[in-house]
């Protein structure tokens, strides 16, 4: 047992001293993968646990301000980084067929490897969304997609940034980043209040661009298992697994928030509209039920309708006088 553990901690240190980037090995958090395993645990039990727990009996914080100025400086910030994929490689110099890692020192393989730390750390700022979703009482937007997204990234990037800080995974940066300009602009649209809510019905369609995104990760990192290209083969499975289970994740949730949510509507709307009628219908028999008991009750105090008394189409002398005769339908008759 003692030899295994052994052989298998030398293989761990063989693989962190050897195997790794030598750029980055003094980079923060870059020299050992367990502080950022520590936080990324950390952060999920406090969404699902601690945190709830904590505001349980206290009342959710007022936080609208704070959140423009975080969404707004994240809008930011991922607008940086994605500047700086494009230029330190994807903007002209990368392959979207094979692009191998560039370990050496140039300026342009050096601000490759610092975007990508970067990116990384973003990461973690990334916690900002779910902590906001706890101190305002947000429960339900806690959900499993959102605390595996948020927990597991940190970890994923990590081994890049460790391993092959640009390079063919990169695009997967790029991409993100993008796609948090679109989500943080819109997030710090609906921060700004109600008055906004109007022009935020393109809501859904950030899901579909973030399944689109995964889509494409797939594509551009799977395709190096059919073509000889110098980057690491664990690399290519390692990215195209985390795009294939985002995919389905997210896929579920559009599933479950729109379409399932807009048949359930039609079906609510529906019954309700049944509903109205049958109301409507009800409402009909019960004006015409009133206006046959009225007419009965005018009839029994003497009034003359038609529905009680016969006219005759004769006319009878008395002393001159022409008088109608009416027939009553009981059995008798007045002058």
């Amino acid at each position: 047992m003692a030899q295994l553990v052994r052989m298998a901690y030398d293989g761990y240190r063989d693989l962190m001293d050897n195997k790794s980037d030598p750029r980055v090995n003094d980079w923060f958090l870059m020299s050992s993968p367990w502080p950022t395993l520590a936080i990324c645990l950390s952060y999920a039990y406090f969404s699902k646990v601690l945190g709830p727990k904590l505001m349980e009996n206290r009342k959710p914080f007022d936080l609208r301000k704070v959140m423009i100025w975080y969404n707004l400086f994240e809008v930011v910030f991922s607008s940086w980084l994605f500047y700086e994929c494009l230029a330190s490689g994807w903007g002209g110099d990368y392959s979207f067929r094979c692009q191998p890692v560039d370990y050496s020192r140039s300026p342009q393989a050096m601000r490759m490897a610092r975007g990508c730390w970067w990116y990384f750390f973003s990461k973690f700022i990334e916690f900002a969304d779910t902590l906001f979703f706890v101190l305002r009482k947000k429960n339900d937007h806690i959900s499993t997609l959102h605390v595996i997204h948020h927990g597991i990234m940190p970890m994923s990037v990590w081994f890049g940034v460790k391993f092959s800080p640009g390079g063919h995974s990169s695009f997967f940066g790029l991409l993100n980043t993008f796609v948090h300009i679109v989500m943080y602009s819109y997030y710090l649209l609906a921060a700004l209040g109600p008055k906004i809510q109007p022009y935020l019905w393109w809501k859904k369609y950030l899901t579909a661009l973030q399944m689109i995104q995964f889509v494409l990760v797939m594509i551009h990192a799977f395709q190096l298992l059919f073509i000889d290209c110098d980057y690491p083969k664990a690399f290519v499975w390692w990215i195209g697994m985390h795009a294939v289970l985002f995919y389905f994740l997210f896929r579920d949730f559009y599933n479950q928030a729109y379409t399932k949510k807009a048949q359930r509507k039609a079906t609510a709307e529906a019954k309700e509209a049944a509903k109205q009628e049958a109301l409507k219908e009800k409402k009909l028999e019960s004006e015409k039920l009133l206006k046959e008991q009225e007419s009965e009750k005018q009839s029994e105090n003497g009034s003359v309708y038609p529905s009680q008394y016969k006219m005759a189409t004769a006319y009878i002398s008395d002393s001159g006088l022409r008088n109608r005769v009416f027939i009553d339908k009981r059995g008798g008759f007045d002058e």
